[in-house]
């Protein structure tokens, strides 16, 4: 077992109120320069829609992500041969039009203009070519459903293979934030051909130095979620770094610290390493959740906990994993999911399914439905964060609805018996605690900075971070790439 420490977000969609503060902050900190205008590290989009880029979560176009041949894990762009003839021209490569073209206004005309009949009108000005446009889409387009058509375009409606109602009395929504997930297994770091991307020792931040990268930028259509950019100024590639210069002192990332929902919590998770490329591999993508679970260890276990230290997880990284919101949020209480699993890249961002009220059809009397009445179908939901399996989402919405009853009981002052022996004592009211009313010292817990010898062996390694391939298997300079299973460069 060789034991490794994760930051990881979690996200209570529930509470998302769709203000894109969140992009407002992340993007004046990290992409506010020439070349990474179109750039959203974080972006929120409103579900059903086709996103940002447009139609992101078509893999059977993007080919990113990996896949299973013959029992075996590779990425869905192809062999090491066929991406190295892709190497000058990548056809699933996203366009400037599949994000948007950025703009600003022509406000010299407001501020110059002559004395005349009509008003002056300050009129789009692409960032890009300097010229004059028409403004077409915008990387929130379809916020609040305001993309009209495009939201039956929702490739997740697509694979449903069944009719789901988008009447105005049944139409739905939901927000959707959106980052680098910084995988266990990701894409982008396996199919870099100059090992340029990384995924850090010490808290599993994946990175790309940018004294390595060459702008091959077949890390972009690998990305299933299309969270790496190409810097046309630079020349270089760039994605959400997971603001580790802040987790470094302790604080969280600016989206999440300037969130106004306080629907984000940050937190350290232990996982077995040797068990990431089993997970990726799993045959039935339904099940792919149900491993990941597997992976992530007990930090109150004594066992785990010696392993640990023995294996150099510093003493305060132990205590923020005992103390680690995103760890009951995912593993003990089981209501936190992935997004899209079956992409098989084992993401370290997971989300909490929304509730929501109840279809017209059903009766007003009913003040807590079962799933199925919900307005939100729960084979959307399930397309989204599980991978297709209902089962789970099922069992997710009938514990936040279990909640629900039990508060309502308790602040009438009744008997919780039942409650408390499905869940255990208290295990309701911590999660409502959690949930509902955390202050943000219990939905952020982030171990400052590292030991020496952690600083140390960093250093010694140079740019790459780590020595080690994520699966043990690498030599000479794939440290530096930081392979996932088929991309080392020997």
């Amino acid at each position: 077992m060789k034991i490794k420490a994760q930051i990881s977000m979690v996200m209570n969609l529930d509470k998302c109120i769709g203000c894109h503060t969140c992009s407002i902050t992340c993007k004046n900190t990290w992409t506010n320069r020439e070349g990474a205008e179109y750039m959203y590290f974080n972006n929120v989009e409103t579900k059903p829609g086709i996103g940002y880029p447009k139609h992101w979560e078509d893999q059977n176009r993007w080919k990113g992500g990996w896949v299973l041949k013959n029992g075996k894990l590779e990425l869905a762009t192809g062999s090491k041969g066929n991406r190295l003839m892709k190497l000058f021209f990548h056809p699933e490569q996203p366009e400037l039009k599949d994000y948007f073209e950025p703009w600003t206004y022509d406000y010299e005309t407001l501020i110059h203009s002559k004395r005349k009949n009509n008003q002056p009108v300050a009129r789009p000005r692409s960032l890009i070519t300097k010229e004059k446009m028409e403004i077409e889409w915008g990387p929130n387009w379809e916020d609040d459903l305001a993309g009209g058509s495009t939201a039956r375009a929702d490739v997740n409606l697509q694979n449903i293979g069944q009719n789901i109602a988008l009447d105005f009395h049944d139409i739905f929504m939901k927000y959707l934030p959106r980052l680098c997930n910084h995988c266990l297994n990701p894409a982008c770091v396996a199919a870099c051909p100059s090992g340029a991307i990384y995924k850090r020792d010490e808290d599993g931040v994946v990175l790309i130095s940018q004294d390595v990268c060459r702008g091959w930028r077949h890390c972009v259509p690998a990305c299933p979620y299309k969270k790496i950019y190409y810097n046309w100024q630079t020349n270089k590639a760039e994605k959400c770094v997971f603001c580790y210069p802040r987790l470094e002192n302790g604080l969280p990332q600016i989206c999440a610290d300037t969130c106004v929902g306080r629907m984000r919590y940050v937190g350290v998770l232990l996982y077995d390493l040797d068990k990431v490329a089993d997970i990726a591999a799993t045959e039935n993508s339904q099940d792919i959740y149900g491993n990941m679970l597997d992976v992530i260890l007990d930090p109150h276990d004594p066992d785990i906990v010696k392993m640990a230290r023995e294996q150099g997880i510093p003493e305060n990284w132990l205590k923020a994993a005992k103390e680690s919101p995103v760890y009951r949020l995912i593993k003990e209480w089981q209501i936190a999911l992935p997004l899209h699993a079956e992409y098989r890249t084992v993401p370290m961002v997971w989300y909490v399914p929304p509730m929501s009220p109840i279809l017209h059809k059903q009766a007003s009397s009913v003040h807590f439905p079962e799933a199925e009445a919900m307005r939100i179908p729960v084979a959307y939901l399930a397309q989204l964060l599980s991978a297709g399996n209902e089962v789970v989402i099922r069992r997710v919405l009938d514990t936040l609805l279990d909640l629900r009853r039990y508060m309502q009981q308790r602040t009438r002052g009744e008997a919780t018996t039942e409650f408390d022996e499905k869940y255990g004592p208290h295990a309701l009211y911590d999660m409502y605690r959690l949930l509902g009313v955390a202050k943000y010292k219990d939905r952020f817990r982030i171990p400052a900075g590292m030991n020496a010898s952690q600083e140390e062996k960093r250093l010694h390694q140079g740019v790459g971070g780590f020595s080690d391939c994520a699966f043990g298997g690498c030599s000479g300079s794939a440290g530096a790439s930081g392979c996932s299973g088929g991309g080392c460069h020997e």
